[in-house]
């Protein structure tokens, strides 16, 4: 199972240096992946009552596209991996194009991960309806990998339509993986419907809940879903989030064994909101996880 980590960006403030120190830190312990959330706009909770989502304006977020720009140049192994890239508010072509030339810069390194998010606001701003954005995400991720296997396409969908053209370079990958999010703070077991989704066209996935009876039934309903459709359930990845915050060292533990005896091929370690302070909090709670479950 590979171990990565989750770049603490509403905590690590917007130091190129200390951004610098705490992802060659990263790769220095041997993780094998650094993970990016993605949020372009945060509302302001004083003029939209009843708020309830899990970040506002006051929260820090770093583009992910273009931090893999800079990571690429200050790092040579660990994984690049947005998790997730909210893909139904971002014109397709060119979420196509930024990918590509991170996957380049970065030798092929990229993982992209997607969702349609939570944010209408967020949705509003950049000009993107927000009712339809699961429907949409099918139809985006089709048209990303024939825009990075194909040096030209054309292309006639529901919402894309784009005559003899195409990126230029290619990445490296031909395609980069497409990974998807699934469920949320509020509702972490996913619906049926984006389990299928998943099953039918993604890479890996990333749940959000926890490995007890409840997500067992959820991974297994995607390996049911991923046969119907003919493909092999083994071919699709998990990636888990263990929280530094939720317990001790032998929780982590426990809980990184729950989710490979599940078959999660990938688990990540998320230290936000534990109270750490700056890169180095975070550089020192990385190592402790790290020399935990290795022993």
């Amino acid at each position: 199972m590979n171990i990565g980590v989750v770049f603490p960006q509403t905590e690590i403030g917007s130091d190129p240096g200390a951004i610098r120190d705490y992802v060659q830190a990263v790769e220095e312990l041997g993780y094998s992946h650094l993970i990016a959330y993605d949020h372009v706009l945060g509302a302001d909770i004083t003029r939209h009552p009843g708020w309830s989502g899990g970040y506002n304006s006051d929260d820090i977020f770093h583009e992910p596209l273009v931090l893999f720009g800079y990571l690429a140049a200050i790092s040579k192994r660990i994984g690049l991996v947005t998790a997730i890239l909210i893909l139904g508010q971002r014109q397709t072509a060119l979420v196509a194009k930024q990918a590509a030339e991170v996957d380049i810069l970065s030798n092929g390194r990229l993982r992209l991960g997607v969702g349609v998010g939570w944010n209408n606001v967020e949705y509003e701003a950049l000009g993107s309806t927000f009712q339809d954005r699961g429907r949409r995400a099918e139809e985006q991720i089709d048209v990303l990998r024939k825009l990075w296997t194909n040096p030209v396409i054309n292309y006639q969908g529901q919402q894309h339509t784009i005559i003899d053209a195409g990126i230029n370079p290619l990445p490296v990958q031909s395609p980069i993986p497409i990974w998807m999010g699934a469920g949320g703070r509020l509702s972490p077991i996913p619906s049926p419907r984006v389990l299928r989704r998943i099953a039918k066209i993604a890479d890996g996935w990333f749940p959000q809940f926890s490995p007890d009876q409840d997500g067992k039934r959820a991974v297994q309903q995607v390996q049911e879903y991923a046969r119907e459709f003919g493909r092999d359930p083994d071919s699709i990845g998990i990636e888990a989030r263990i929280n530094y915050s939720d317990g001790d060292q032998e929780f982590w533990v426990a809980r990184a064994v729950d989710w490979r005896e599940l078959g999660a091929t990938h688990v990540s370690i998320n230290t936000m909101r534990a109270g750490l302070k700056g890169a180095d909090d975070h550089i020192k709670a990385i190592q402790q996880f790290k020399d935990v479950v290795n022993s």
